[in-house]
């Protein structure tokens, strides 16, 4: 299985670093500075760092034991949670963004900027920070009875101090990287669903097709790995597990990393549809993914025409 997982983990960091690269470089650089390019400049930023992480484990896995020592196994934890939090609430902030787009466009035409964006961008990179401290903390290297080290969480001296902070940043976790978040994009994008009835549009943006495709695909890569949290036992008796519950867990691990470099495969095959992709290059087809909607575009003149014929 460790075979499998190093061979998996080293496809994933070349294609997350190959893809996510491009990314950086098309939104950072080659296009025109929008609210939209910063928000993938940041969802890319957050996948490129992660591979950094990957690229650790699959020493340790190599290695059969942790060469970095304490420090580096704090780093590398910091990397893999700023990751899963980061994307998460970026996420977040663009469904609040189309839906407040949506339902009030006036508003955003006036205070949706590039600044801005990045501004909460910033915010969310703070937070994710916050929220992934604990996991900083107990993160350490440790020495296991054969003497090779080992890079994971010590919750505590004791078993019962050890269950319980187990159990506790279990829930903490799911509860912060994946309800609160996944419950707010829901609400928004329903609202945005509404609206979009209500006034007979029913045609689907390009924007919300590109970010309700990267977030369904955040939802099928990590549902599985917080599902198995809850049946995973505290560090100090994770020997004990059964193999079938270890193929599992690394399976699902493989899924959630298979995100870090799902998303700019997502934004190739939606920038065009597939005649257009089969004609265009493919920094054509980034480039038109992360472009501006044109309907929004559309109505802003339209709201700018309205406001000159009120003034006449």
């Amino acid at each position: 299985m460790d075979i499998f997982a190093i061979v998996a983990y080293s496809l994933i960091v070349l294609l997350g670093v190959t893809g996510n690269g491009l990314v950086i470089f098309i939104t950072g650089f080659r296009m025109k500075r929008t609210v939209n390019t910063v928000w993938f400049l940041n969802l890319a930023i957050a996948d490129f760092t992660f591979t950094f992480s990957l690229l650790l484990i699959i020493t340790d896995l190599v290695l059969e034991r942790w060469p970095f020592g304490n420090v580096m196994c704090k780093i590398g934890s910091t990397l893999s949670y700023l990751n899963l939090y980061g994307s998460i609430y970026l996420l977040m902030v663009i469904s609040l963004d189309r839906c407040i787009s949506t339902l009030w466009p006036v508003w955003a035409h006036n205070h949706r900027t590039p600044q801005r964006a990045s501004i909460v961008a910033f915010g969310v990179w703070i937070l994710a920070l916050v929220l992934c401290s604990p996991h900083i903390y107990f993160s350490g290297e440790v020495l296991y009875p054969n003497g090779k080290e080992g890079c994971v969480p010590d919750y505590g001296n004791t078993q019962e101090q050890n269950k319980f902070t187990h159990k506790a940043m279990t829930i903490s976790r799911f509860t912060f990287a994946f309800v609160i978040p996944f419950s707010v994009i829901v609400v928004c994008y329903g609202a945005v669903v509404l609206k979009l009835r209500r006034n007979q549009l029913s045609q689907s943006n390009k924007p919300i097709k590109v970010i309700t495709a990267v977030t369904v695909a955040f939802f099928v890569c990590w549902l599985p790995s917080h599902i198995l949290s809850f049946y995973k036992k505290e560090p100090e008796n994770q020997e004990s597990q059964s193999e079938l519950f270890i193929i599992c867990e690394r399976l699902a691990y493989c899924l959630a990393f298979i995100n870090s470099c799902l998303n700019p495969i997502l934004y190739a095959f939606m920038g065009y549809d597939f005649r257009q992709k089969l004609r265009h290059s493919l920094l054509s087809a980034f480039e038109n993914a992360f472009a501006e909607d044109s309907a929004q575009n559309t109505g802003s003149s339209n709201i700018k025409s309205s406001a000159a014929l009120e003034l006449q």
